[in-house]
């Protein structure tokens, strides 16, 4: 196939590829006036159509794979987004810009223009799962950052996201109703492995609820408020990027877990369900307005569904590393 993106059918059956590259040259002649005024013209004009075919239109993790809760990325994970990726505050005079995306990627250009010299740091991060789960921070100290000394903080080739496992952190994204379970993705690349190291955590107000990036094991999940249920994960490890992904089914405790695809499944004893009730959803911090437990890494991608996704899971964590090349 040469890629065009174009088709010629007669009686609903797609016509050869030479068809439907003559197609596209008849397109071509027709823009030309009608015409084709000499040899060298039509050679011209197709190698045009070899050299620039139709661009194939972008899907994303998303597009393929809906319903998530909030969805975090430097990159572009859905067809249908319009919004910005984040919004920053360069350190020299504390002015705000939202970034946007460029080639379904982060648009590391326009922010360093931005940024200048000096650095900058993300005051939003904005969900692109349509629910509206923006996580932000007006506090400047406390800003996790994103440019240092001029040039984007990149990891794997990639920008991303770095907190400095201090007081960095951006919070109360709201409310996730669960329906069945919950499964996150996140590519992450931990400076420490600490129980008391988060990156994501969802949490009732003096109860925890769920916590993601916990950097050492466990996570742990609330049980309906009768009790914490802690679900031990291994292989996380520091100063390596990796592609964590957690899949918990409500209705019997079963969860899978998998460190850049190496996947392990278990039940968790004494479960009873349901998922209690999230209170808001934070990154890199256990419960807005309770310090403490900061994520200590860098974060480049994080995606929260409200139901059990272990179905799904080998075609979401390829779609991510394809993107990333984790492993």
């Amino acid at each position: 196939m040469l890629g065009l993106g174009l088709s010629l059918t007669t009686g609903g059956v797609i016509s050869s590829p030479a068809a439907i590259l003559v197609a596209a040259f008849k397109s071509r002649v027709i823009a030309d006036g009608g015409t084709v005024e000499s040899p060298s013209c039509a050679k011209s004009d197709v190698k045009f159509l070899l050299d620039n075919p139709e661009p194939v239109d972008f899907t994303g993790l998303l597009n393929d794979y809906s319903g998530a809760a909030a969805a975090y990325s430097l990159r572009l994970l859905d067809n249908t987004y319009s919004g910005n990726a984040i919004k920053v505050r360069r350190a020299s005079d504390n002015a705000e810009q939202d970034i946007a995306f460029v080639n379904n990627e982060l648009d590391t250009a326009s922010l360093e223009t931005f940024a200048g010299s000096g650095d900058a740091f993300v005051t939003t991060w904005y969900d692109q799962s349509g629910n509206g789960f923006d996580v932000v921070n007006t506090t400047a100290a406390s800003q996790p950052q994103i440019v240092s000394s001029g040039s984007t903080i990149t990891d794997g080739g990639k920008a991303t996201i770095d907190f400095d496992g201090s007081n960095d952190y951006l919070f109360n994204a709201g409310s996730i109703s669960y329906n069945g379970g919950v499964s996150w993705y996140s590519v992450q690349n931990l400076d420490s492995v600490s129980n008391n190291k988060r990156i994501w955590s969802d949490d009732i107000i003096g109860v925890q609820g769920y916590n993601q990036f916990f950097s050492a094991s466990p996570h742990k999940i609330n049980d309906n408020g009768t009790g914490i249920k802690s679900v031990t994960i291994n292989n996380l490890t520091a100063s390596t990027r990796q592609l964590n992904s957690f899949n918990f089914d409500d209705s019997n405790g079963a969860y899978n877990y998998a460190i850049d695809g190496s996947n392990t499944s278990a039940t968790q004893s004494g479960w009873t369900g349901p998922i209690d009730t999230s209170g808001t959803a934070n990154v890199g911090i256990m419960s807005a307005g309770n310090g403490g437990q900061y994520g200590d890494g860098k974060l480049q991608e994080l995606i929260i569904y409200p139901n059990n996704q272990a179905t799904n899971r080998s075609g979401i964590e390829t779609n991510i590393n394809d993107f990333y090349s984790i492993y």
